[in-house]
């Protein structure tokens, strides 16, 4: 047999004995007549109930926050060092996430085991760091060991905890009150009220430290430079944008060649002077208007259908930027210009939804 977290199960290709059988048997069958027994409704108002729980618990968290709460942002801001994150079960993974958290917005952390930590881990912790720690109970062995040596070495500690009078509360430079009314699950057992405390405390410090740092989208890019999130804040107009074979044409220039241009290069064409700056638009939406309103129209200069006005942009524009403005004015492309009003390129809608703007 083999043990379990649920009892002992048989190792495959042994017999079980027909008591054991007849139990595995009754613990299965009240397992499923449990779950037949319970109604849509019911699951529904669970789930409620569990949601209501956990905001009354952010909500009562929210009213802790103080001068313990600003001390922690002091302490950790000011470290010349790392953050030291660690916790056991649910409160390490809670754990997990509030380093990557704090990393990602600017304040340097790493999580420790604190089993891995006593074995040889500790080797990642420096002068200079603070280490936060997250548990329940404040009672944790692995923790309590981990806290004698994070002493020892002359680490600042400040402890997420649900019990602020615990012996890891003790020890601790600051206390953050995390403690809650009971948990989520029905038994009052299984962490769920408590580990979202923890993780939105978490996220308060990381906010509030960005705050300090004077962190910035250009930096939160800088740390984001892959996938969807790192496209939408790196991208911009100059990575898009057409820079050569687009077409232009002078104020003088005929509707005839427009109409042509138009309908080969993408429905958007730049009229610029005799110094290449942009003094107008003639788009397909212009030759639909003006075809509408006049049958001759084909040998008229451009400069009598351009819009004089129009929307334009620069290479160093985030792409999502330009494309909010797009779909703001309802335009499928923007001349691109320098600070002199000079034509580039051209920037089309669909280009910047292809790269991944928004």
């Amino acid at each position: 047999m083999e043990a379990t977290g649920g009892g002992l199960l048989p190792r495959p290709g042994r017999n079980v004995n027909s008591e054991g059988a007849r139990v595995l048997d009754s613990v299965g069958t009240a397992t499923a007549a449990a779950a037949v027994a319970v109604s849509d409704g019911e699951l529904v108002g669970r789930a409620r109930r569990v949601l209501r729980a956990e905001a009354e618990a952010l909500l009562a968290l929210e009213q802790r926050i103080g001068e313990a709460f600003l001390r922690a942002v002091r302490l950790i801001g000011e470290a010349p060092g790392r953050v030291i994150v660690s916790g056991v079960g649910k409160s390490g993974v809670v754990g997990r996430k509030i380093a990557a958290t704090l990393t990602s917005t600017g304040t340097p952390a790493i999580f420790l085991h604190p089993v891995e930590g006593l074995h040889g881990d500790l080797g990642i912790v420096g002068p200079g760091d603070v280490a936060l720690l997250i548990s329940k109970s404040g009672e944790s062995d692995e923790l309590s060991g981990l806290v004698q040596y994070l002493s020892r070495l002359g680490v600042a500690i400040v402890v997420l905890c649900g019990r602020p009078d615990s012996a890891l509360a003790r020890a601790a430079t600051v206390v953050l009150d995390c403690s809650v009314a009971e948990e989520a699950c029905p038994f009052d057992l299984a962490p769920t009220t408590s580990t979202t405390a923890a993780m939105a405390m978490g996220d308060a410090l990381a906010v509030a430290l960005l705050l300090r740092k004077g962190f910035t989208r250009d930096d939160f890019a800088r740390l984001h430079p892959g996938g969807a999130l790192g496209r939408k804040l790196t991208l911009r107009v100059s990575d898009v944008m057409l820079r050569e074979d687009y077409p232009f044409l002078p104020p003088d220039g005929s509707m005839r060649r427009c109409v042509v241009l138009l309908a080969e290069k993408r429905g958007t064409v730049p009229i610029v002077d005799g110094d290449q700056r942009v003094v107008g638009v003639v788009t397909a939406g212009d030759l639909t208007r003006l075809m509408e309103r006049q049958e001759k129209f084909l040998d008229i200069p451009v400069s009598q259908v351009m819009n004089r006005n129009p929307k334009i942009t620069g290479p160093d524009v985030l792409g999502a930027a330009a494309v909010y403005q797009m779909e703001k004015f309802g335009i499928m492309a923007m001349p691109v210009v320098d600070g002199e009003q000079r034509l580039l390129g051209i920037v089309h809608l669909h280009d910047l939804l292809r790269a991944g703007a928004v």
